[in-house]
């Protein structure tokens, strides 16, 4: 028995925005965005890598109450949206660093062997890239 990953979702106050970092700045491509019902979500994904990232908005398919305490935490930076890998870490950190994103962390050496950097999306959440 093989288990894999298909998807993951990544809560973003606004899509537009969250493009900006996602698709121009880390480079996924878009595989699909969809509007129903006053919210969008946008399914993007790195090429060549059969795993989709869901960019939703926190009201989306919950509740008001759901909705509001999931915003709440989006944009106090307190959830971590996702740990990527770049085979150049230099360059993509300076691309990244370039599209205007909030560097949290410089490319370090880190104490458990890995070497990464870390971002806030525009949503505020965070976002580290390691060397691969």
């Amino acid at each position: 028995m093989a288990v894999t990953i298909s998807a993951m979702f990544i809560a973003v106050h606004d899509p537009d925005a969250a493009l900006g970092f996602y698709r121009d700045a880390l480079g996924l491509e878009v595989r699909n965005d969809v509007a129903s019902d006053g919210f969008r979500w946008v399914t993007v994904g790195a090429p060549g890598q059969d795993v989709d990232i869901v960019l939703s908005q926190p009201h989306g398919g919950r509740s008001q109450a759901e909705g509001d305490a999931l915003l709440s935490l989006v944009m106090q930076g307190s959830l971590q949206a996702a740990i990527f890998r770049s085979d150049d870490l230099d360059t993509t950190f300076e691309k990244v660093r370039a599209s205007g994103a909030e560097v949290l962390e410089e490319p370090t050496s880190q104490p458990w062997g890995a070497r990464d950097c870390a971002f806030r999306d525009p949503s505020g959440n965070l976002v580290r890239i390691a060397q691969a």
